[in-house]
C-alpha cells in the first residue's frame, strides 16, 4: 500500500532540505531524518493542501538490495507502517521525515524492521 497523496513528500528542494538540515535519529537498519516543513519548497498545487499528517518519504538504495523487488517490498512495508502511525497524528502535521534504509535492512526480518522505526519515531518525538 502507498502513502495517500497527502502524506507524500515530493520534489528535490525538499529532500535537499531533508538532508541537509534534518535532525537524523541513527539505528542499525536505518537513519529517520525529521524536519519542520515549509510548504514554499513544495510544488504550487500542493503548497495550499491542508493535511492532517506530516508529509513522509522512503529511500531505498540499490545498495539494500539489487533487485527491485526486494526494494519495492520494503518500501510498500514502510509506507504501510508510517501510514498507520502517522495518518492519526494530526499533532505533527507540520513535520517532514525521511527513512533511508541502510544496506543490511534487506538481511532483516520484517517485525524488527518495523519495531526499529517506531523507536526512531518516537525518539524523534512523532510517537507518544
Amino acid at each position: 500500500m502507498v502513502l495517500p497523496a497527502s502524506m507524500r513528500l515530493r520534489g528535490s528542494r525538499c529532500f535537499q532540505r531533508l538532508q541537509k538540515w534534518g535532525y537524523r535519529f541513527y539505528g542499525t537498519s536505518m537513519v529517520l531524518r525529521v524536519i519542520e516543513a515549509d510548504p514554499q519548497l513544495l510544488k504550487a498545487p500542493h503548497r495550499h493542501h491542508n493535511s492532517t499528517a506530516c508529509r513522509c518519504a522512503v529511500v531505498i538504495s540499490s545498495k539494500v538490495s539489487k533487485r527491485a523487488v526486494i526494494r519495492n517490498r520494503l518500501r510498500r512495508l514502510l509506507h504501510d507502517h508510517l501510514r498507520s502511525r502517522l495518518e492519526v497524528a494530526p499533532e505533527h502535521c507540520n513535520h517532514w521525515v525521511l527513512i533511508s534504509l541502510k544496506p543490511v535492512a534487506s538481511a532483516i526480518e520484517a517485525s524488527p524492521l518495523l519495531e526499529e522505526c517506531d523507536r526512531l519515531l518516537h525518539q524523534a518525538g512523532l510517537l507518544s
